[in-house]
């Protein structure tokens, strides 16, 4: 008996979460009865009977309901059952977002049937929470409110909108790698000596002057902010759109390198490596069409639309936002292309150097004893030395995922309370984790010393905050 159950074990099989349906309600939309399906706004999978999408609907207005009996300001987030997850967010007064995930399965065999069990435990609410606002902060940065559409076109308007838009967007939702940085959504900034950043910022100014139309610009070095001009929030999501969309989308060209010139030799014999990432392919094409996407920002207080012009050179990329009521004409691409393309190929080569000559000083990294994951809130700088990228869209995290829940789970315990504070964990396999909260910063580590005790991992921490972070004031 022993030996078969063991070979049972053997084929036990982990099924990660998954996306089961994602919905769009506005209760306000068909308060009669009979009338149900006009409250509907959007719903994944569409295959979905009409009657089980007015079910599943009527079951989250009713369960929010509820739950506003408890708490009137502070309505349901999210309800656990045996099997999935539900999320809810109400983004703008009486629109609800409601995203369903199915609970991790471990898949074992019994007399060679297969028996699922759930495992209820395993999802973290914030994450999930923060990946359904993210969907809403997305649709947003294209679209502009919900309400925004209710203005344009009324109902038909908005369903369209939002059809088009989550039709994509919910293919790239990656749920078995979601984390912790999920939480943050922040920005991982590109360290810069101070020559090269003023070098940036004489760049971005002359660029502003000489292409007078532009509003915002931001510059990326490496799918690393290095400036933006735009508010913090809407770059946060900009931000994310481009480096796990936009950039994802464009390696190939790049892989060519600098010693295949995608194209011939600019008149003064230099070469520039300048294109577009959004907007005409083809400069030399009279009938190329200048279409940039459009883009939402500042929308809490008012609107303002804007095109968005990503323009790339080796590894640096620009994003200029010009003001949407202009549009951009193949002269005036032209003429950026002209100024920007050879300034930011000269620009690109001296940061790739600089940032060499800095890494040779520093020395050659070895394999550090810890990982660690790093957040500012006043600035949204991020830094992991946990994940890796899988694929350009993907980051997966190098740790075990029970080591991930328990950064979740200390990241819960921060946010409930005002107050610095740090926590230590060691957990069954071994290692150790370190929360610490300091001033609007806080900073996760994950050590690897089998038998180190308390004082010696707090004394571990000490030196990786020395080294890592000596110019930021961690509290003791």
């Amino acid at each position: 008996m022993a030996t078969a159950a063991a070979g049972g074990a053997g084929q036990e099989k982990q099924l990660a979460p998954t996306l089961l349906s994602f919905f769009i309600y506005n209760p306000k939309l068909g308060p009669k009865e009979g009338e149900e399906e006009k409250k509907i706004l959007f719903y994944h999978p569409n295959e979905v009977e009409k009657n089980e999408k007015i079910r599943n609907v009527g079951l989250c207005e009713a369960i929010v309901q509820f739950t506003r009996t408890f708490s009137p300001t502070k309505p349901a987030k999210s309800l656990h059952t045996q099997k999935n997850r539900q999320f809810f967010h109400e983004p703008e007064e009486n629109f609800w977002m409601v995203m369903v995930v199915r609970n991790p399965i471990i898949e074992k065999h019994k007399d060679g049937k297969p028996v699922y069990e759930y495992q209820e435990e395993e999802l973290l609410d914030k994450v999930y929470s923060s990946v359904l606002q993210q969907c809403y902060s997305m649709y947003k940065l294209f679209n502009g409110t919900f309400l925004k559409a209710m203005e344009d076109g009324g109902v038909k308007v908005l369903k369209e909108r939002l059809e088009k838009f989550f039709h994509r967007y919910l293919q790239t939702l990656h749920l078995q790698s979601c984390d912790l940085l999920d939480v943050f959504c922040g920005i991982s900034f590109f360290p810069l000596d101070k020559m090269t950043y003023l070098k940036i910022q004489s760049f971005i100014n002359r660029m502003e002057e000489s292409l007078n139309i532009v509003k915002y610009t931001a510059f990326l070095y490496n799918d690393q902010l290095i400036w933006s001009g735009l508010e913090q929030d809407d770059m946060r999501i900009l931000y994310k759109y481009l480096t796990t969309s936009l950039f994802p989308r464009h390696m190939e060209p790049e892989l060519a390198g600098r010693d295949s010139p995608i194209r011939a030799e600019m008149p003064g014999n230099l070469q520039h490596y300048g294109r577009f990432l959004t907007g005409p392919l083809n400069l030399n094409d009279s009938e190329a069409k200048c279409r940039f996407p459009k883009i939402f920002v500042n929308t809490d207080d008012t609107y303002e639309e804007l095109h968005l012009i990503v323009y790339k050179a080796m590894s640096a990329a620009v994003c200029f936002m010009i003001d949407a009521s202009i549009p951009p004409t193949l002269e005036f691409c032209r003429k950026l292309d002209s100024i920007v393309g050879p300034q930011l190929t000269v620009l690109a080569s001296d940061i790739c150097e600089q940032y060499n000559i800095n890494k040779r000083i520093s020395g050659a990294e070895k394999e550090p004893q810890f990982k660690f994951i790093y957040f500012n809130h006043m600035n949204l700088a991020e830094k992991s030395t946990i994940h890796m990228r899988k694929t350009p869209s993907v980051s997966l995290a190098s740790v075990h995922p029970d080591l991930m829940k328990i950064l979740g789970d200390i990241n819960s315990d921060f946010s409930r309370v005002d107050e610095d504070e740090e926590i230590i964990v060691k957990a069954m396999s071994d290692y150790w984790v370190v929360g610490k909260k300091s001033d609007q910063r806080e900073l996760y580590v994950i050590l690897n010393q089998k038998n180190a005790n308390l004082i010696e991992v707090n004394e571990e921490v000490k030196k990786l905050c020395a080294t890592q972070f000596n110019n930021i004031f961690f509290l003791d």
